[in-house]
């Protein structure tokens, strides 16, 4: 992320066109964000090309003149007039037609376009900015994506990892959450723990997601495991699974499970919960997920 910090940098510094690929979550529009406001001053735009449909396309993009069709009562302009002096920048570019492909090469190569149903073109000068979690190259062998339009974006390429690549950036982006939506939540280390052991399909999107859920969902200070979602805590247990049985196999013990009573594994559990709290059973009781009165009838029967 550091090289992804550099590379933004001196990419702001350019006009060129920049490619930015990466899977669904990854924060590829803050990126793109990120490398508008190193030096511009214009407007940044959002070109969402997979809300684009069938006819609303070129109008969307390039505006429409009054008459145009029913209904167009007055002039629009398009989204490529609003980005003139700044940033377009064209999320999911991939979904993008073939027809619209061919327009937009044209608009980039020329910076002149026609809005729909004016006789005159008009001009935008704006810098573009593509993102995408398709393979482009891949799209434009299966003759999906226009081999000149994807040279033309792509001049200056940054990818973005996935969150499963990156794991030891959770706990500060699980902090930075936290400051934007709790309040003053903590996150014991066994939570801590199953959010970096969790593969993140949906990444940062994701992350933060979970993050406002489990501070709605939780008054007290801690963001117990209890607070996490049934998806994250079901692999965690498939990956422990995985885990006791290739211990098994080796003919080891897979666990303590394997050397200890139901009984003895409770009280441990109570007693380092306690550990860990210093003392304080209310704060104990939601970590295990527990009633406080059930706390205490516990520590009665472990005579503790």
């Amino acid at each position: 992320m550091r090289q992804v910090h550099r590379l933004v940098m001196r990419m702001g510094k350019s006009r060129f066109p920049v490619l930015i690929l990466g899977e669904t979550g990854t924060g590829k529009e803050v990126v793109a964000r990120a490398v508008h406001n190193v030096e511009s001053r214009g407007p940044f735009v959002v070109v969402d090309c997979s809300s684009l449909a069938g006819p609303l396309i070129e109008s969307e993009l390039f505006g429409y003149a009054k008459g145009a069709f029913t209904g167009a009562h007055n002039q629009k302009l398009g989204l490529l007039d609003a980005a003139n002096g700044g940033t377009a920048f064209f999320d999911e570019i991939g979904e993008l037609p073939l027809e619209m492909q061919m327009k937009l090469l044209r608009v980039l190569q020329e910076k002149e376009y026609r809005a729909v149903g004016a006789l005159s073109q008009r001009s935008s000068n704006f810098r573009v900015i593509a993102a995408t979690n398709r393979d482009l190259a891949v799209e434009v062998r299966e003759k999906r994506f226009r081999e000149d339009l994807y040279y033309r974006l792509n001049v200056m390429r940054l990818r973005l990892p996935p969150l499963r690549e990156r794991r030891e950036d959770i706990p500060t982006l699980v902090l930075h959450f936290i400051q934007r939506y709790g309040n003053d939540h903590q996150v014991p280390d066994e939570t801590m723990a199953a959010l970096q052991s969790y593969d993140w399909p949906g990444n940062v999107r994701e992350l933060e997601h979970t993050v406002q859920q489990m501070v709605a969902m939780n008054s007290g200070p801690w963001l117990p495991t209890t607070a996490l979602s049934s998806t994250i805590t079901h692999f965690e247990s498939r990956m422990n699974g995985s885990t006791a049985a290739a211990a098994s196999s080796s003919g080891f013990p897979s666990s303590a499970q394997s050397i200890m009573t139901l009984a003895e594994i409770e009280k441990r559990a109570i007693l380092q919960t306690l550990e860990y709290t210093k003392g304080d059973r209310t704060v104990a009781a939601g970590l295990l997920g527990i009633g406080r009165t059930t706390l205490y009838r516990k520590l009665k029967e472990y005579g503790v």
